[in-house]
């Protein structure tokens, strides 16, 4: 038989937190943020279950646009970091995509390159991130020398908020960018996950939602996914796959970085670090060992990694293990692990099976 691990994705929990995404929006459209192969969760499963009812789609690889296209949609594609050479802009209008703008270069580029075909475009602004976008110095000549290109349809203004999820909030970037678009009468998009639940006030007229359609929560110390109103899209689990009884003193795994007080009965799960579980999960890290609550022993391994089934007296070979999912949220098990549930999605190897459960319409 194949190792028993095994990842699922539920379909009908994606578009219900999809559905949710477009509820906060309001008015504004929602573009579902499907970039790194929908945050490891496949992008075809992405398309399965709200591609009919999307507002539009974001990603950063044409690669991955190309894809959505032959899926046969055609909402509109943001291309988050825009393209990278002149040859991109082919495939851009081949595709009808929409670049972002947030560099000189880029501008350049197009200059150059001044195509037939109309493009519309998201510019970028640097309103507080100070990774990519035009900054309060340098935006105006931007704008203008975009509106300048016949090829140039319709502009966007953007920016991305570095702390809408935590105390500091999004009104110093905001502000920054009202003094920069206020009057210009074009639509905005701004709100990413934390600031759609956070701040009603950014939604604009494109919201970015990424996360929180996955079943995570952008500010898991404050709000649950659950509580928010979020289904588990995916569910990591595997099986009990060996056991020990241990003594006083006696250590557990690599490094001996567990030490036993007493008695107890440890079970060995076929999940490690090379499927994508967190190396760095401390002994105390929730899972669940027959839909019971108990914890991780010891330092995870590359292809296993140990529990403690001493209070599970049933638990035994074959007994199913959830890491992360159905029963026990994502983030919860990332926070233990003192990452995000973000990085846990997209670090699901590709050695691990997924299942796939459908839609019921």
């Amino acid at each position: 038989m194949p190792r028993p691990i095994r990842a699922s994705i539920n379909l009908e929990a994606l578009r219900h937190n999809y559905l949710f995404a477009k509820n906060r929006s309001g008015n504004a459209k929602a573009f579902a943020v499907v970039k790194a192969n929908a945050y490891g969760h496949g992008l075809e499963n992405a398309i399965a279950a709200f591609g009919d009812i999307a507002d539009g789609f974001a990603l950063l690889d044409i690669a991955e646009a190309r894809r959505l296209r032959e899926a046969g949609l055609q909402q509109p594609i943001a291309l988050l970091e825009g393209f990278f050479e002149p040859a991109d802009l082919a495939e851009v209008l081949e595709l009808g995509l929409t670049p972002a703008i947030h560099g000189e270069a880029q501008l350049k580029m197009l200059e150059r390159a001044r195509p037939q075909a109309p493009l519309d475009v998201l510019l970028k602004i640097n309103s507080g991130m100070n990774r990519l976008g035009f900054t309060a110095d340098n935006f105006g000549a931007a704008l203008a020398r975009l509106q300048s290109l016949p090829c140039v349809r319709f502009i966007t203004p953007m920016t991305h908020f570095a702390r809408a999820d935590d105390e500091v909030g999004i009104a110093g970037q905001l502000s920054v960018f009202r003094s920069l678009t206020g009057g210009l009468g074009m639509p905005v998009s701004l709100a990413n996950s934390a600031a759609l639940l956070r701040f009603p006030e950014a939604a604009g007229q494109i919201t970015r939602p990424g996360i929180i359609l996955y079943g995570g929560s952008p500010m898991p110390a404050q709000q649950t996914a659950e509580a928010i109103g979020l289904r588990p899209v995916m569910t990591l689990s595997s099986e009990i796959i060996g056991t020990q009884s241990i003594r006083a003193g006696d250590k557990v795994g690599y490094g001996g970085t567990f030490t036993a007080d007493g008695p107890m009965r440890i079970g060995t799960v076929a999940c490690g670090y090379a499927d994508g579980y967190p190396r760095h999960a401390p002994t105390g890290t929730p899972i669940l060992v027959g839909g019971r609550r108990t914890r991780v022993l010891g330092r995870v391994s590359m292809d296993m990694l140990a529990c403690d089934l001493t209070h599970l007296e049933e638990a035994g070979v074959g007994t199913p293990v959830t890491l992360w999912g159905d029963g026990l949220a994502a983030d919860e098990v990332a926070t233990a692990a003192g990452t995000i549930s973000y990085e846990l999605f997209c670090a699901l190897a590709p050695r691990v099976p997924v299942q796939v459960k459908g839609l019921s319409r």
